[in-house]
């Protein structure tokens, strides 16, 4: 049987819809797009529209949005492990008292952050998307969890030591060190413990946190509205 959709009609054209889908099939894993990749999805979600739905297809649809719903939350969990052990190590910093067990617990912090990444990665890994909408959120939330991950360890000593000098900002073919991977390189420089750069990288991975955070949010209520417009289509009919 078929079932339609009693969604509002898309506020986005139909072209636009595709053209911000297409953007999000191959995004990079720096923090500023990653908060636009959120953003960007949960605008599509808002506009998304359920037409033609069989009661098979719409069954499908419901066991991906639970699955969804649960990285979208693991990840948010990530977010906010990696906030608080940088603010726990800020907070050691700032007062000169044992802060070289505040660099441990940070350490311990990032194996257990790590841990749950790769968790997170193997269940998207088995997630098979019934449209392209669900494949790119699949993508999207797959950086944000490698954002999480970055290890300095693959960089090459060379690397290593230029984006320390030059204050992370450094790309090569190697990628994009970002601010997760400034923490690590700054607290691993050989040249010496800096704390002022220590300090300015924790500063900036907490701002980038808090707007990757603010984004989930937004993408896991418009997740969890979607769920709800198709119970309400099955109710009705």
């Amino acid at each position: 049987m078929d079932i339609r959709s009693i969604s509002l009609p898309s506020r986005l054209h139909p072209t636009q819809f595709e053209a911000q889908l297409d953007k999000l099939k191959s995004i990079s894993l720096t923090s500023n797009t990653i908060i636009s990749s959120l953003a960007t999805l949960a605008e599509l979600y808002n506009n998304s529209i359920n037409n033609n739905l069989t009661q098979r297809s719409i069954d499908h649809a419901l066991d991906e949005s639970v699955a969804l719903l649960d990285c979208c939350s693991s990840i948010r969990e990530v977010a906010q492990m990696a906030k608080e052990s940088a603010r726990a190590l800020q907070s050691a910093l700032r007062r000169n008292a044992a802060f070289q067990n505040g660099v441990a617990s940070y350490a311990e912090s990032r194996k257990r952050v790590k841990k749950c990444v790769k968790k997170s990665l193997k269940a998207l890994k088995k997630f098979k998307a019934s449209d392209v909408l669900r494949g790119v959120t699949v993508g999207v939330f797959r950086s944000a969890l490698l954002f999480f991950f970055f290890s300095s360890s693959s960089l090459s000593f060379s690397v290593r030591s230029r984006v320390v000098r030059n204050k992370c900002e450094h790309r090569d073919d190697q990628g994009v060190v970002n601010e997760v991977g400034c923490v690590d390189l700054a607290l691993r420089n050989i040249g010496g413990f800096d704390k002022e750069r220590v300090m300015v990288s924790l500063q900036n991975l907490d701002c980038c946190v808090d707007g990757i955070e603010e984004g989930l949010e937004r993408v896991f209520r418009e997740l969890v509205r979607s769920r709800v417009n198709l119970l309400n289509i099955v109710t009705n009919h």
